[in-house]
């Protein structure tokens, strides 16, 4: 199955074209995963669902607007970011990026809220003129770690992005 994947990637990568990146493009990322929090000394591990739009301010760069829910453990988390990137023109079909962000944590149950920010750096990998693969590793450093283990955490990053 992983060799399919790959093989469908790998053909859509060849009719990939650089204007996925122009100022004024609009992108759309969906994000589906699994994550873990750790509280004092229970782990609750949780399934990752969201939504990110992008807004090309120029040409290679975007802002942006995401969020992300995080089910099925307590404290349910609500997370939105506000995040910007650079994509280095080097290649049409493999773009290094760099990126920012700040983001709002909203926790129910009567937990606390907590502001984050963090850095990623990635590679684009072009699968149509009109989407993208983005694979990067993310620091995260927290503002108010008063329920959480540690202040700051490393993570990888796979984004699908669609362009408009």
């Amino acid at each position: 199955m992983m060799k399919k994947v790959l093989a469908v990637l790998l053909l859509l990568s060849t009719l990939s074209y650089a204007q996925m990146f122009e100022k004024g493009n609009l992108g759309l990322g969906i994000a589906i995963g699994s994550g873990s929090v750790t509280v004092g000394t229970d782990t609750q591990n949780y399934v990752l669902a969201g939504v990110s739009f992008d807004y090309y301010i120029a040409d290679n760069m975007s802002v942006g607007l995401g969020y992300l829910g995080w089910f099925g453990a307590t404290p349910s988390l609500h997370q939105v970011t506000l995040p910007v990137h650079y994509y280095i023109p080097l290649d049409e079909k493999f773009r290094p990026y760099a990126g920012a962000f700040l983001r709002e944590t909203f926790a129910s149950e009567g937990y606390e809220d907590y502001e984050s920010y963090g850095v990623k750096a990635g590679l684009a990998v072009a699968l149509s003129k009109n989407a993208y693969l983005g694979a990067a590793l993310v620091q995260e450093y927290y503002g108010n770690c008063t329920w959480q283990k540690e202040c700051s955490q490393s993570y990888p990053e796979i984004v699908i992005s669609f362009m408009f």
